[in-house]
């Protein structure tokens, strides 16, 4: 139970970035380079912190076949929730027409935080059980990752005109969502053989690198362009050093 409030607590600070985020783009004109800047960064730091805590912790405690699995079914489900989620995004905005297009992209956007936080936040917690305290490169990956995506949400759905109130809220409680998903994956994790930690682990990393690929990595490149590849092998030279020197 200590690993799991442990779990509920990281879990709970890595989703308050995203209200960090949040509240960056309410009071400030962030200029939008910047943003995917953050975003490239982030994604070569959860990149290296997935393959090196999740990959590989899932491997040394469950095996190949475990591990492939688990990340298979990791990006499966994650590109089934996103598609699920485009469409719906899509079929909303033909029905509410163009007036709301910048709510429904920020909103599309939000879930996207949700659906992408969920199984980052399982692996915070799984990092806690497999080994017995948060890893500081987990933490650090997925935080730096959550502030971009409460920026570039905010901004779109401020635009649009919603209020800062119900923002505030809708990212408060996709932050609480993310340390009870950390809390309730080290919870139920605790007692499970290695191979079901192996794959569970590994599910989470297939999740997220499939999040990088689909959302991450274009949206920086859409802006960024030549230096996305710069600042994704910094972020990842940054979070393997951490995990170097860390172990």
């Amino acid at each position: 139970m200590i690993a799991s409030l442990q779990a509920l607590l990281w879990g709970t600070v890595a989703g308050s970035a995203l209200l960090l985020g949040s509240g960056a783009a309410w009071w400030f004109k962030i200029p939008k380079v910047w943003v995917c800047a953050i975003m490239a960064f982030g994604a070569g730091v959860l990149v290296s912190a997935l393959s090196f805590e999740l990959v590989l912790e899932a491997f040394e405690t469950g095996g190949l076949l475990a591990t492939i699995a688990g990340v298979l079914v990791g990006a499966g489900l994650y590109f089934l929730a996103n598609r699920l989620l485009d469409w719906r995004t899509k079929k909303r905005q033909v029905k509410s027409g163009k007036g709301s297009q910048g709510e429904s992209s920020g909103t599309a956007l939000a879930v996207g935080a949700l659906i992408d936080g969920i199984p980052e936040s399982v692996a915070l917690g799984l990092t806690v059980v497999t080994s017995a305290s948060i890893n500081p490169a987990m933490l650090i990956a997925i935080f730096i990752s959550n502030v971009p995506e409460g920026l570039a949400s905010t901004a779109q759905m401020k635009d649009a005109g919603r209020q800062g109130k119900t923002i505030a809220a809708l990212w408060g409680s996709i932050a609480i969502s993310c340390g009870l998903a950390a809390f309730f994956g080290a919870l139920v994790m605790q007692s499970m053989p290695g191979q079901a930690l192996a794959f569970a682990t590994a599910v989470a990393a297939g999740g997220i690198l499939t999040m990088i690929a689909d959302t991450m990595i274009p949206e920086a490149y859409s802006v960024e362009h030549d230096y996305t590849g710069l600042l994704v092998t910094a972020g990842f030279l940054s979070a393997f050093a951490l995990h170097v020197l860390g172990g």
